[in-house]
């Protein structure tokens, strides 16, 4: 794992590899300053170590959180704008491959943009099932699990709320993007995670 984390910090990321997610939640933290305003790309990874449940309680941050129950469509929206200028834009991706390259895929978008440009810097919280061959088996990937496993996810969701699902793949993966490194060196940071995380 040495050489894979040298490779990305050759790519320009801030790169970290963690064993336990204890450990990726108390890196993250670090990350998190007062009177920093944070935009959320949605992603099961960032729920999963608590950092999101750290976002939403930390009170000298200003979240965009497009998530929170009951704000109109209207409202969520102008939150992911807000997001694309944040101090740090916390997210996952959904595949990263052995020489460093970043593959994604939005229904929106907001979340492919932010990674490119925008934040002032990036927080990508990653599992190691995320870590694929090349540049097609990213792809791939983002196709055959973390689209699927969204769309399940969130169709089942909106059936449990007495509502039509509606999602499939022709709506939630929209837009794709690739990167293959970051001339802002140290913009986007990587916090590699010994486990199995998100989609």
């Amino acid at each position: 794992m040495k050489e894979f984390i040298k490779t990305l910090k050759s790519c320009g990321y801030d790169a970290h590899f963690v064993k336990t997610k204890e450990e990726a939640l108390k890196l993250s933290k670090t990350y998190i300053k007062a009177n920093q305003s944070v935009g959320f790309g949605g992603s099961e990874s960032v729920k999963e170590i608590g950092l999101f449940d750290f976002l939403v309680n930390k009170k000298d941050i200003t979240l965009y959180n497009q998530y929170e129950a009951g704000i109109s469509m209207l409202e969520n929206i102008k939150r992911r704008r807000e997001g694309l200028l944040s101090d740090i834009f916390v997210a996952s991706t959904n595949a990263i491959t052995k020489d460093g390259k970043l593959v994604n895929a939005d229904g929106s978008g907001n979340r492919v943009a932010a990674l490119s440009y925008g934040p002032t810097n990036v927080l990508l919280i990653v599992g190691v099932n995320k870590i694929v061959e090349d540049l097609e088996s990213g792809f791939k990937r983002v196709m055959e699990t973390a689209a699927t496993k969204n769309i399940n996810r969130i169709n089942n969701k909106a059936i449990e709320m007495g509502k039509e699902p509606k999602y499939n793949h022709d709506n939630i993966a929209n837009k794709f993007s690739w990167i293959k490194a970051d001339d802002e060196k140290e913009r986007i940071i990587i916090i590699l995670v010994d486990e199995d995380l998100g989609y």
